[in-house]
């Protein structure tokens, strides 16, 4: 079974009396009179990161991935707890020390606290993050609209680039490779688009399972279908300077998880105020699709209008 088929199936139905779950169907919880948003990931071991011979990184990762959540929902986040389980490799002084280290810089970077957590000993690591922020209202799932444009922030295909130097399934020269590892570790989310999103955005969440992915999940509850124009995706200089130079396919870089930009829809009247933002903050922000009838197919075309299939939409679990 996947993730999503178990919530809905064995889940879902123990949130029908509180309004603030959202139906299990976002990432996170709303309490809209307290004007407080809740989100929880959880990070395994060799799923969401290779290892941790990097500990120093590996948390920056999970901590941003983890306030990215709250951040595509119009939200700032202010609170954290961290609990991990983890062997004596892990607790060791050294990697203790960096861990420390990181979490410092992250609070200053993002502007959060550590309230608390927990930890335990486990053969496999495993770490948890519960992130809290505070807003009046939020930019929900499932909120798009009949021929709203589709907009991503930032590139994407930098981070899946870093995985497979890591994983070295590809190798390039150092500064390309250092540059992609970067990407992979040190993503770079939106978090001073956060609230501005609340003025223009009808729907959103993070691009953390793959752009295709993760906007099916946007739009699951809505009898709608999308158009994606490949040429219009964002990618890096460096990213399209490797596919040309290796005769790599875009196609197959583009929807592979893990770059943490905001996905969002929003009419076609609101494009100006996106740009205009968009410059102010020195944010990228790029139309790159539309959302369409059901009676439509979904599908992703590129300059010629010709259809294209990709192999991997994104991550998904299964069970």
């Amino acid at each position: 079974m996947q993730e999503f088929e178990i919530i809905k199936d064995y889940f879902s139905k123990l949130s029908n009396q509180n309004q603030a779950s959202l139906k299990l169907n976002d990432d996170v919880f709303f309490e809209k009179n307290k004007k407080m948003a809740i989100s929880t990931d959880t990070y395994v071991e060799g799923i969401h990161f290779l290892n941790f011979n990097r500990p120093e990184l590996v948390i920056k990762k999970i901590i941003r991935s983890s306030i990215s959540d709250l951040i595509c929902k119009g939200v700032k986040p202010k609170y954290y707890f961290i609990s991990v389980a983890g062997h004596k490799f892990v607790f060791s002084k050294a990697n203790l020390k960096k861990i420390s280290r990181s979490l410092s810089q992250e609070q200053k970077k993002y502007k959060i606290l550590l309230c608390g957590g927990d930890t335990v000993f486990s053969k496999k690591l495993t770490l948890t993050i519960t992130s809290i922020g505070f807003s009046k209202k939020i930019v929900l799932r499932n909120q798009a609209k009949l021929f709203d444009d589709i907009y991503t922030t930032g590139n994407l295909g930098d981070s899946y680039m870093g995985l497979q130097i890591l994983k070295k399934k590809i190798r390039l020269n150092k500064n390309l490779e250092k540059y992609f590892i970067k990407k992979y570790y040190l993503p770079e989310i939106q978090l001073n688009l956060s609230q501005k999103l609340l003025n223009f955005a009808n729907t959103a969440m993070d691009i953390s399972d793959g752009l295709v992915t993760d906007l099916e999940k946007l739009i699951n509850n809505q009898k709608f279908s999308y158009k994606l124009y490949l040429d219009d995706i964002p990618i890096s200089s460096n990213l399209n300077k490797v596919l040309v130079s290796r005769n790599f396919l875009k196609k197959d870089f583009i929807s592979n998880g893990d770059d943490y930009q905001i996905l969002f829809t929003s009419n076609s009247n609101k494009n100006k105020m996106i740009l205009r933002i968009a410059k102010s903050l020195g944010i990228k922000i790029t139309k790159i699709g539309k959302i369409c009838s059901a009676k439509e197919k979904s599908l992703i075309i590129d300059k010629n209008q010709n259809k294209v299939e990709i192999k991997n939409k994104g991550f998904i679990h299964h069970f």
